[in-house]
């Protein structure tokens, strides 16, 4: 283990709309092929990884729901997207070397494991990186607080979310280039003030387990392990 490394254990969170890069549906291999490699240098310093996979790139549930369709089926739907993205991105760390395993929070045997906390501690313990599909296998909760509920689950010293930007911002940076840009905050001070860089289930539940939310650019490559190395760009979420 690198002796400047933060965190010793991590869970990486990456958004669907990250594997779709510059496309406007589905997966750009390329964008999937670097974050593997940003995956593949974290794990040379020695820190231990799990991902949680989002859908929205091919499906998202609540679409179904705001055009007066069943919000629940349309969240079952969302899921599979992830298992998809879940089974891209594996491909991607496979081609690099790096033995990974997908679990799902929903039963397809025929195509990955299911997730139990068990089966995910073995493989991680074993030296891979753990891909979690379906979300949280309900619907009403989204891929984020499936982060959070993995992170609390793998006992991860922190939960990493890629975004769009640099880290969490008073406002989207991208329409008021003036926004103020936060190094450091509270979950309460996240939730108090409604920053939307997680919903508010995810941060509660990573407030009530001690787990700091950091949150960086997954477009910068090489970022991930920079932060864990100690340097890099990023927004610290702490107690």
């Amino acid at each position: 283990m690198d002796p400047n490394v933060r965190y010793r254990r991590v869970l990486l969170k990456v958004s669907g709309e990250a594997l779709m890069g510059s496309q406007g549906f589905g997966i750009d291999v390329a964008v999937a092929d670097r974050i593997a490699a940003d995956i593949h240098g974290a794990r040379q310093l020695g820190v231990e990884i799990s991902v949680v996979v989002g859908g929205g790139n091919i499906f998202r549930g609540v679409a179904v729901a705001s055009k007066g369709g069943d919000r629940v089926t349309g969240d079952h739907m969302g899921m599979l997207g992830t298992v998809i993205n879940a089974l891209a991105l594996r491909t991607s760390l496979i081609k690099r070397g790096v033995d990974t395993i997908v679990l799902s929070a929903i039963a397809m045997p025929e195509i990955c494991e299911s997730f139990s906390q068990r089966s995910a501690l073995a493989h991680q313990a074993a030296g891979r990186v753990v891909i979690f599909a379906g979300g949280t296998g309900n619907p009403f909760f989204t891929t984020d607080s499936a982060g959070a509920l993995r992170a609390a689950e793998m006992g991860a010293s922190a939960l990493f979310k890629g975004t769009q930007v640099d880290g969490i911002y008073s406002e989207d940076p991208k329409r008021n280039p003036n926004a103020e840009r936060y190094d450091r905050l509270t979950h309460d001070e996240v939730l108090a003030r409604g920053l939307a860089v997680m919903d508010v289930a995810a941060v509660a539940l990573a407030r009530e387990n001690h787990i700091p939310i950091v949150v960086f650019s997954i477009h910068e490559a090489g970022e991930f392990q920079k932060i864990l190395a100690g340097g890099g760009r990023a927004t610290i979420v702490s107690d």
